[in-house]
């Protein structure tokens, strides 16, 4: 089902460009302006240049940035088409410190609507996000960073291909960035990747991270046949594709904070959620609630911590509560998430935060750190905080499996990948994607065809 293929990666030639580690960056939507200037003042090679591009006309700015680094020789495409196995070796901050690798494959992945059943979304898209990816890979044709999506092999033989390659010679790259430790083999051997590619040819793809990026890259494929130009490429994205069990799959919560809502009464939102859930006052503060939290998720228990600036509270959902009634076009498996269970029982019934305004983020806000929530509510900017546990990867590809979509901000995985280790190029830079000027060689790998043929051996 998953069709993968090999391609001839974008990558930096260190000797013109710089060190590796000051050229790449974290996911643009979670850079700041001030990390932005950051990354450039190392080096103004950084990928961030194209990836998050800024002036008057940010995506102009990309293309011709692009343009320039293609003709200098910064950037250039491998010689052969090739995989390339990505590790990513960290400290958990959920297992107590545990040293972990995750360890996965970039490879372009044949695009396919959600409705084939081939790749599957899990999470809800901002249509503003789409917009600003759609403009850039107009401008640029390129996919700067990878979607991350995960698969299942319970034989774990995918994961013991990937660990004999890596074993077998030293990574192209191997660096810290502090925090991660990252790594990577390119993988260009014919008959590695015709087992690989077999590996997947009956497998289904679970979008972990990149929902808007390849909602974008379907829509500019619709774009080019319904305007009947063509992108070589266009068919395809890039992606990094890990193994469900991996166990170096870590995911973190992400809290929500409330704020402006018309005579909120944290008291009288206690007493209206013990009509569903089991209320416990905690005396400890943070470090209380994040022992009874982990000790729900331990149990296998549906549970919050709640904070209000006055009082913190764990809210486990009473046994044999039921959400068929107010979800009843759901499946069991949406039904039984906490971010769902929150949503409806205490966000959307007691608080009349509904579905459209927790996406417009009116009364709804969100952060992966705990420390941060309790600072909002204690200032005065947030009114509570909920603090939730992660979501299981399970039950991530069990709602993906059903069909169905979480809401926003459901799941966080870390680490983040990083962006500019190998980019990929779709169509020489500067081709409208309207100019009607059709390629012959549609639906053939990017990897094949694009670039001038004057590859760097890196």
């Amino acid at each position: 089902m998953a069709d993968i293929q090999p391609f001839r990666a974008l990558r930096y030639d260190l000797s013109k460009a710089g060190e590796i580690q000051d050229l790449t960056s974290p996911p643009y939507d979670i850079v700041s302006e001030e990390q932005r200037q950051d990354y450039l003042q190392r080096n103004p090679h950084n990928i961030i240049r194209l990836e998050l591009p800024k002036g008057r006309e940010p995506y102009q700015e990309a293309q011709k940035t692009l343009e320039a680094w293609l003709e200098s020789g910064v950037l250039k495409n491998d010689m052969d088409p090739g995989l390339y196995l990505y590790e990513m070796e960290f400290l958990s901050q959920v297992d107590q410190g545990e040293v972990k690798k995750l360890r996965g494959l970039i490879a372009q992945v044949r695009l396919e609507e959600f409705s084939a059943g081939v790749v599957l979304p899990h999470e809800e898209t901002l249509s503003k996000a789409k917009e600003d990816r759609f403009q850039l890979m107009g401008a640029t044709h390129c996919n700067f960073s990878q979607i991350y999506c995960l698969y299942q092999d319970e034989a774990q033989s995918t994961r013991q291909r990937l660990d004999n390659l890596a074993s077998g010679c030293a990574p192209r790259y191997d660096f810290s960035d502090g925090l991660v430790t990252h790594r990577l083999w390119v993988v260009n051997d014919p008959e590695a990747i015709a087992a690989i590619q077999e590996d997947f040819a009956p497998r289904k793809l679970y979008i972990a991270d990149g929902h808007h990026r390849y909602e974008t890259a379907l829509n500019f494929q619709r774009h080019l046949e319904e305007s009947g130009a063509f992108c070589p490429g266009a068919d395809y994205v890039m992606m990094f594709l890990a193994a469900m069990d991996d166990p170096g799959l870590v995911v973190f919560p992400t809290h929500r904070l409330v704020r402006g809502l018309a005579q909120f009464d944290g008291e009288a939102l206690l007493r209206a959620c013990a009509s569903s859930f089991e209320v416990e006052a905690l005396e400890g503060g943070p470090d209380s609630a994040q022992a009874a939290l982990n000790a729900a998720y331990d149990q296998g228990k549906h549970a919050f911590a709640y904070f209000d600036g006055v009082r913190w509270a764990l809210l486990t959902l009473r046994q044999g509560e039921d959400l068929s009634s107010p979800l009843p076009e759901k499946s069991a498996a949406y039904r039984g998430l906490d971010v769902t269970i929150l949503h409806t029982l205490v966000l959307e019934r007691l608080l009349g935060i509904d579905k459209e305004n927790m996406a417009n983020q009116v009364n709804l806000t969100y952060t992966r750190s705990a420390g941060e929530a309790e600072a909002s509510v204690a200032s005065g900017e947030s009114q509570c905080c909920f603090l939730l546990n992660p979501t299981r990867v399970e039950e991530i590809g069990a709602v993906a499996q059903a069909g169905e979509k979480m809401p926003q901000k459901s799941t966080y995985f870390y680490p983040k990948l990083l962006t500019g280790l190998v980019m990929r190029r779709g169509a020489p830079a500067g081709n409208a994607a309207g100019s009607g000027k059709a390629s012959p060689q549609r639906g053939t790998p990017a990897g094949d065809i694009a670039g001038s043929g004057k590859a760097s051996p890196h």
